[in-house]
């Protein structure tokens, strides 16, 4: 799907740079964890100009432009660079192609440079405006697309279509692009990697687009029924899979509260107000290293021990 997208959305100047045969993709996310709800990303290392290179997918999943992304997209660069360069043995770092895809409800009107989020960089002098990095994103704004401008394979325009659509479109408006998503795979010639990728659009779409009145989602397992019989019983148990772990979560997050209101009343009561980085960084702890900290609490003879025992 990702090759699928290159070939028709980088440039020409770009794409005829990369090979396309060596794309490989890369394991882990380069995303804050506090912005994982906010970003995700994908990373693939591939031949760029006959040289080792990486194109870097960055997925915003705000409902409003963010002028800080282009900060934060080279952070995330830099990270790759630190990551996958020998310090000892490297004298240059690998090309990174930066992407931006973002599908809001807003349009994106916000420039790809960098060099824009400093006041005034056009007015100064170009001896100042040499020491200031600068680069520019390639954005895709998906909330602008039209039919016409979704291309590709079924994979690639199923994706597009439903991220395009899913912040736009009221439940009832977003059934036919369930319906139109069903037709296309149905007519894949292979059938199981068809109904694995419908699997994981109606996981998407039952869990973060708009919500189905009851009597929508039954008419959308009946036309499944007609047009896709297997997406039709796949929709019918990943939606009750869907509410099971709704139901874990919620039972988890309910403890992860009372954890975490306990070890700051019980830090609290021991050694005065705690410093916020300590709450911060406790409040980030899951649910398994918050009763991890818990039970070590009482071993902490200072804030000292608490910042240590948090790597702060």
């Amino acid at each position: 799907v990702t090759r699928d997208f290159i070939e028709n959305y980088l440039p020409e100047s770009i794409l005829k740079m990369i090979d396309l045969s060596e794309l490989e993709i890369q394991n882990g996310s380069h995303v804050d964890a506090e912005l994982s709800e906010l970003f995700s990303d994908l990373l693939f290392r591939t031949k760029i100009n006959q040289r080792e290179g990486y194109l870097y997918f960055l997925f915003e999943h705000k409902s409003y432009p963010d002028r800080m992304v282009a900060l934060q997209l080279l952070t995330y660069m830099v990270r790759i660079w630190n990551r996958n360069v020998n310090k000892k043995i490297d004298t240059h770092i690998p090309m990174i192609i930066p992407m931006v895809i973002c599908h809001g409800e807003t349009k994106w009107k916000i420039s790809p440079m960098f060099s824009d989020l400093i006041l005034d960089f056009d007015t100064l002098p170009e001896e100042v405006k040499q020491v200031i990095p600068n680069y520019r994103y390639q954005l895709y704004d998906l909330s602008q697309f039209s039919d016409e401008d979704i291309k590709g394979k079924a994979e690639l325009m199923i994706t597009l279509s439903v991220a395009r659509d899913i912040f736009k479109k009221s439940g009832e408006e977003f059934m036919e692009t369930i319906f139109k998503a069903a037709r296309a795979l149905e007519e894949l010639d292979e059938k199981e990697t068809g109904l694995e990728y419908f699997e994981t659009c109606m996981r998407y779409i039952l869990s973060s687009g708009p919500k189905l009145t009851k009597e929508q989602f039954n008419t959308v397992v009946k036309q499944l029924e007609v047009t896709y019989k297997k997406g039709s019983e796949l929709t019918m148990t990943l939606a009750e899979v869907l509410r099971e772990e709704g139901k874990k979560e919620g039972k988890e997050e309910g403890k992860k509260e009372s954890l975490l209101e306990l070890a700051i009343e019980h830090l609290s009561l021991k050694f005065g107000v705690l410093p916020t980085e300590c709450q911060e960084k406790i409040a980030s702890l899951d649910l398994k290293m918050l009763q991890i900290f818990n039970i070590n609490m009482e071993n902490f003879k200072s804030i000292e021990d608490v910042r240590k025992f948090l790597g702060i």
